[in-house]
């Protein structure tokens, strides 16, 4: 078997495709190393990202040694192009998954490649490896009566459709073919429960026609600073629409350190990016994706509060137990490769406030509420109350002891304060008093025992001095003005103990802080944002901008980032594309053009 280890491709050369229900990583070679079906969170039939070729893929490229290629959307799309050239001639490949429900009736997932030729004659190859399971399981191949093919195994049907003769060789699907000038030649992947009949057929070239005017309509829409376009594009495609719910990536395990072990699966929804995001949707002019979100937001959190996870599955499902694959090596051997996330039973106190200012915005902006929500709201305060004092695990989902992270203190107070006004702005029922008094208690609590008078700054933790960048969103939150010395003071800490000398920001020491894991990591490039938001409200403008432009320049060739950069490697490392750091560059493009709410 011809087993190409993924991992050979940085992150960065992976362009995504989506339906808003999965996703799909294409390689700048042509191949798609990485796709989950039927949702984020499915097991993936391609895993070649995380181990070898053998683990799945689909790949279409030319047969010729030697290839000039180069890839962009198609306008302001998610549909791939990438053009291939060689001594022969050139052809273009164009990739996109229609959303689900407009291609077919049956409303199955489709992924639908097309190739054409441009100049002269291109030799191409395609090779199809399905291995459901994420990557463990050879499904049985069988032939259609339409000439397609069908791969089963378990629960798991995959069909290909395709005029050009395909064949079995070596446990994989295969055809050589070539494309002249102005021929085009169709490959159509199905997904579908294996007890169903196959996915019904669809055009390929409607299906084109109807995606392409899918996201020309969504992007017209919405009102979005021309840099932070593409990041609602990857915002709405990272969004799982028959539940509002958005997922922190499409991707698990792709490492935080090369060769390293921090290596999370980010298939999920965090209660952490939901001020954030609501935040970004309601800027950019997207209220109905905010009202989803909102709405996933009140049914993942209801009940007792006391039972609320920090993190939940696109449905809003509560348990994502963590195991492990054994049998993938880990992109750039980095292992272990993690399915599920253990993180989901730790107590973060930040959530609370995250989700009651999320719940804030919501109102801020006109977003119609169930009348049912603010008694659940009310439940989360007085749950606040009982135990915001307590040590919890912090934002960053420490694997170390729990302890008082400042930002943590802070966000409970954000819960109380968010309870005050929504009971002062908006008329809404509650003991204010009460409230305020706690309000006022947090926020003593906070200045005595997360302050360093000697240092002018906020520090990490009640018993821990280092810096935490989370820190700079304090002034954000209105915890203490931006005019306020502690925050300038904060904000120069930062700068000099979290900037690295590539100039991108840290989100703590790992060489010094206790987080239960070997030191290193990339640049969280979430954090680097909010310096630039936190320079805009200090008024340093100048350098907002020179820093903004820098982090536009780590996006890769069509406009995605991962998670952090390594700038030693000069790569992006981590999941991708993250959510967190999309929502991150929306912000900071609204605060530079001073039209955030």
């Amino acid at each position: 078997m011809n087993r190409r280890p993924s991992h050979s491709q940085p992150i960065g050369d992976y362009a995504l495709i989506g339906d808003c229900e999965t996703a799909a990583l294409v390689g700048a070679d042509g191949s798609i190393d990485w796709l989950c079906w039927p949702r984020f969170d499915a097991p993936a039939c391609f895993g070649a990202l995380l181990g070898e070729a053998g683990n799945g893929r689909w790949r279409i490229a030319p047969a010729a040694a030697k290839v000039a290629a180069a890839r962009s959307y198609l306008g302001d799309s998610l549909i791939l192009e990438t053009r291939f050239e060689t001594a022969e001639g050139a052809a273009r490949l164009v990739d996109f998954m229609p959303v689900q429900g407009r291609a077919s009736a049956d409303g199955a997932s489709h992924v639908v490649r097309m190739i054409s030729g441009e100049a002269g004659a291109v030799a191409l190859r395609m090779e199809l490896i399905v291995r459901f399971g994420y990557g463990a399981t050879v499904p049985w191949v069988s032939r259609l009566d339409d000439g397609g093919a069908r791969f089963i195994a378990g629960p798991d049907m995959a069909v290909l459709r395709t005029p050009i003769a395909i064949r079995g060789q070596d446990m994989k699907t295969v055809a050589d073919f070539t494309v002249r000038a102005g021929e085009v030649a169709a490959f159509v992947l199905s997904y579908g429960p294996s007890w169903l009949a196959p996915p019904a057929a669809i055009d390929a070239a409607e299906a084109l026609a109807d995606t392409r005017a899918f996201w020309s309509d969504w992007v017209a829409k919405g009102r979005h600073p021309p840099a932070a376009r593409r990041s609602l594009i990857t915002l709405k495609a990272l969004t799982y629409a028959p539940t509002g719910g958005v997922v922190a990536a499409p991707t698990t395990s792709l490492p935080e350190k090369l060769g390293g072990v921090r290596n999370w699966d980010y298939r999920y929804c965090w209660l952490r990016d939901a001020s954030i995001t609501l935040r970004a949707l309601m800027s950019a002019g997207y209220f109905d994706e905010a009202r989803a979100w909102r709405d996933w937001l009140h049914r993942a959190v209801a009940g007792d509060p006391a039972d609320m996870r920090i993190m939940y599955g696109v449905a809003g499902e509560r348990r994502l137990p963590e195991w492990e694959a054994d049998w993938l090596v880990g992109y750039a051997a980095s292992r272990p490769v993690r399915i599920g996330n253990a993180a989901h039973e730790q107590f973060q106190l930040d959530v609370y406030g995250e989700v009651m200012d999320a719940f804030h915005h919501a109102r801020k902006g006109g977003l119609a509420e169930d009348p049912q929500a603010w008694a659940v709201q009310r439940l989360l305060v007085r749950h606040v109350a009982k135990v915001w004092d307590r040590p919890d695990d912090g934002i960053w989902e420490v694997r170390g002891r729990r302890r008082c992270f400042t930002y943590s203190k802070i966000m409970a107070w954000v819960a109380i304060d968010r309870a005050v006004r929504a009971v002062e702005e908006f008329g809404l029922e509650g003991p204010a008093d009460d409230w305020r008094a706690l309000r006022s208690a947090i926020a003593d609590d906070v200045r005595q025992k997360g302050f360093d008078p000697a240092r002018g700054a906020f520090v990490r933790a009640y018993d821990d001095p280092t810096l935490d960048a989370s820190l700079l969103l304090i002034a954000d939150l209105g915890f203490i003005a931006a005019t306020d010395p502690r925050f300038a003071g904060t904000v120069a800490a930062v700068e000099r103990e979290l900037l690295a000398p590539s100039g991108l920001v840290m989100r703590y020491d790992t060489a010094h802080a206790d987080d239960g894991l070997p030191p290193g990591e990339g640049a969280f490039l979430a954090c680097s944002f909010w310096l630039v938001n936190a320079y805009v409200a200090l008024g340093r403008r100048e350098e907002a901008e020179r820093l903004f432009r820098r982090l536009l320049a780590l996006a890769n060739d069509v406009g995605l980032l991962a998670e952090e950069y390594d700038a030693e490697a000069a790569r992006l490392v981590g999941n991708f594309p993250q959510a967190f750091s999309h929502v991150g560059l929306i912000d900071a493009a609204f605060a530079l053009g001073g039209d955030r709410p």
